[in-house]
């Protein structure tokens, strides 16, 4: 905690008054969350590790298979706002699912992944990650992805990925 009571972002946890406590959804007057397969997205199958996050959605675009995922209370840390580690784990999936397709369906594995954390996330907000290959030989994948909520850019990394067996 920085100055007495705020977390992280500025966001005071014990504030009082009307607003206290209230999301940036709440405050903007949406009381309704996003529903991703009202919008296209479909559920993706994934491992377990990553149903302990999920349900993941993904969808089609002229940039490559878009990754998304609704944020609830269990993604928040203890300052109300989406947890790094949720964060990282659903950009390290997109990025290597990204190097796989762009492989053939070749299976990955994660050699460096370098993040940095723009933006706070809340419940109730759809997170996007969005990938591409920077570079790619016959045996490593350079990429670059970010998260975004909307339009707003939330995290953005780098990473080098390893093709099994190659």
């Amino acid at each position: 905690m920085t100055a007495a009571g705020a977390g992280a972002y500025g966001r005071d946890l014990h504030a009082a008054g009307p607003a206290a406590g209230r999301t940036r959804l709440e405050a903007a007057g949406m009381t309704h969350p996003f529903d991703p397969a009202a919008a296209g997205w479909e559920i993706v199958a994934m491992s377990e590790f990553i149903d302990l996050i999920g349900p993941v959605w993904q969808r089609p675009s002229e940039a490559g298979t878009l990754y998304g995922l609704l944020i609830a209370g269990k993604h928040r840390n203890r300052n109300g706002v989406v947890h790094g580690g949720v964060m990282a784990t659903l950009l390290d999936m997109a990025l290597g699912r990204a190097s796989a397709e762009a492989q053939g369906g070749r299976r990955q594995a994660t050699i460096n992944l370098d993040l940095q954390f723009l933006a706070p996330v809340e419940v109730g907000e759809f997170l996007v990650a969005e990938c591409r290959v920077v570079r790619a030989t016959r045996s490593i994948l350079f990429m670059q992805g970010h998260l975004r909520v909307e339009d707003r850019v939330c995290a953005v990394a780098q990473g080098v990925w390893k093709v099994l067996g190659a």
